[in-house]
């Protein structure tokens, strides 16, 4: 396995910790899953709760300029 670090969108998180779409249009869950699936994530895993600090970013792995957590992704 691949590691990297991407900067996930914090309104993505419950759909993928989750599963929950609760919020999201079908073309955001589209956004989320074809991101993921083009980089190959077999696992998504964010900071300890006491590192954990959203920040604002122009450039997040998918979707529009917004607060986002570094994650660490693992990947084939």
């Amino acid at each position: 396995m691949n590691k990297t670090v991407e900067k996930i969108p914090t309104w993505a998180f419950g759909y993928i910790f989750n599963g929950d779409m609760t919020g999201l249009t079908a073309e955001e869950v589209r956004l989320i899953d074809e991101a993921l699936k083009r980089i190959g994530a077999e696992l998504v895993c964010t900071p300890l709760d006491e590192e954990v600090q959203p920040y604002f970013t122009r450039y997040p792995l998918f979707g529009l300029p917004t607060d986002v957590v570094d994650c660490v992704i693992l990947y084939k």
